[in-house]
């Protein structure tokens, strides 16, 4: 066991005994972060317009901060961009991580001296855990790879801004440069397809241990690693052992990333974002992320049925219950305040806290009332690929409200099979029974006659690859929305195949 392996094993046990600290006393703990960031904000303009000198419990704090997206808070936002101190949090930002939203145009998102360390704590947190469980160490002596956006930054009125995957890369512990990969110069690369040719180059001979991304451009990865060696990832990199990664749900994935490595690799999942590192897998065997409750950040959910109503009701995590599918708002230690991240999280267990991330409040299907949501088709396509033994590469769903012929509406599910099924009209059923058994509101329509039966339209090989260069988001941290409320992006996926 080399000294790094060894430390690393103290390490991780002195660290999980410090998380087990805050998240066997989770009320007491948010409690303590409500406070001190209403009182460190206490001055700023923000602070002020928001009376936070008054501010004793939770329900002054609803009184007085309404729960604002992005949009609504922009022109505070915009004030912290043109250079101006002290308006959502002390001081200035360090950062801003610019995010591109689907209805704000870009984001700058800020990242304070207080709130960046917690991005970096966590994700080494993440591995610490998985240290302390498994008592594996030797992964920290091989290399490791991060797929991520580029680390050059530019500077806007005094403050640099980047991608928040590029702005973390500044913030490698030097005990982990050596093993880190790609080269500064390769990850520097603007197009995502040179990128992962050279990001292949420089890997293929190297002892990879660590691989972390967003699943779909990990598996991009692992297929040209394939092309070019004709090897298993898991035989190429024998010393291959943890998978990171987040962003988007692994399940729809997992039979294909089984087949391209050649074998199970242990992973952990992680849920950062911009605004914050809300939560990480701390046990193999559990379901559900850890909800980072010590890191500078004060959580609020609002049931997602309820949400697009006049004044919703927001409790704390007091008062979450498991399965309820909720909004998260988040103030933080970056100047956020109530603020809706666009995410809904159902809990998994209150002791301590556990979560799955079950979609985008404003990425559902509810043409006729069924409001699907993304954990259900996630699960449904899983259950109908495992079923069948067929294997996805990736999918989005759309309504089809206007059918041709008369026949009734339905819903659309453009898909690019890995390997197809032997029929694709019962791959078609088990989706839809999938479905039907975990949305009431869906299997009534079914019932009813009000939808028919989903149909499926296979997508040729890279298909949605060439959609997402298409619209200028090819790899990086985009993501494709698993559904639409309608048919704009399956429009635009069309048309682009067609070309």
């Amino acid at each position: 066991m080399s000294i790094k392996s060894f430390g690393a094993k103290i390490f991780a046990k002195r660290i999980r005994k410090k998380i087990n600290k805050w998240a066997d006393n989770p009320i007491k703990t948010q409690e303590r972060v409500f406070k001190e960031l209403l009182h460190k904000a206490n001055n700023t303009a923000f602070g002020k317009d928001h009376h936070f000198s008054t501010i004793k419990t939770h329900a002054d704090y609803v009184r007085e901060v309404p729960i604002r997206d992005y949009e609504e808070l922009r022109s505070y936002v915009e004030r912290v961009v043109q250079g101006e101190s002290d308006v959502l949090w002390p001081g200035k930002p360090i950062y801003f991580a610019k995010t591109s939203g689907t209805t704000s145009g870009v984001k700058y998102i800020p990242l304070t001296s207080d709130s960046m360390p917690t991005h970096i704590r966590a994700a080494r947190n993440a591995i610490l855990c998985y240290v302390a469980e498994s008592g594996k160490t030797a992964f920290v002596d091989g290399k490791m790879i991060f797929l991520q956006g580029s680390p050059e930054l530019v500077e806007k009125n005094g403050i640099n801004l980047g991608r928040l995957s590029g702005i973390v890369a500044h913030y490698v512990p030097k005990y982990l440069q050596k093993n880190r990969l790609p080269s500064w110069e390769t990850n520097s690369i603007d197009d995502w397809e040179q990128k992962v040719d050279a990001i292949v180059a420089e890997t293929v001979d190297e002892d990879m241990t660590i691989i972390s991304g967003i699943p779909p451009w990990v598996q991009m990865y692992f297929e040209k690693l394939q092309k070019k060696t004709g090897k298993a990832i898991g035989e190429l990199f024998k010393n291959f052992e943890l998978f990171i990664y987040g962003g988007v749900n692994f399940e729809p994935y997992k039979a294909t990333f089984e087949k391209l490595i050649g074998r199970k690799v242990a992973s952990i999942e992680l849920y950062p974002a911009s605004e914050g590192f809300f939560a990480f897998q701390d046990k193999q065997d559990e379901k559900g992320m850890l909800l980072q409750l010590d890191s500078g950040m004060f959580y609020e959910f609002v049931k997602a049925d309820q949400f697009f109503e006049e004044n919703p009701k927001r409790i704390t995590i007091a008062d979450v219950e498991i399965g309820v599918n909720y909004v998260m708002l988040i103030s933080s230690n970056a100047g956020l305040w109530a603020y809706n991240i666009g995410d809904t999280v159902m809990f998994t267990d209150t002791a301590p806290y556990r979560l799955v991330v079950s979609g985008r409040i404003k990425h559902f299907i509810s043409a006729f009332g069924e409001h699907v949501i993304g954990k259900e088709v996630e699960q449904a396509i899983k259950e109908a690929a495992e079923a069948t033994g067929t294997m996805i590469k990736e999918f989005t769903v759309a309504p089809q409200i206007n059918p041709e012929d008369s026949e009734l509406p339905y819903h659309e599910w453009f898909i690019e099979f890995q390997e197809y099924p032997d029929n694709i009209d019962d791959f078609a059923i088990e989706i839809d029974n999938s479905l039907r058994k975990q949305n009431t509101y869906y299997d009534d329509l079914i019932v009813g006659n009000v939808l028919r039966t989903l149909k499926i339209s296979p997508v040729p090989k890279d298909g949605f690859n060439e959609y997402m260069k298409s619209i200028g988001k090819l790899g990086g941290q985009n993501k494709l929305p698993r559904l639409s409320n309608d048919r704009k992006i399956v429009d635009s996926l069309t048309i682009s195949i067609a070309k």
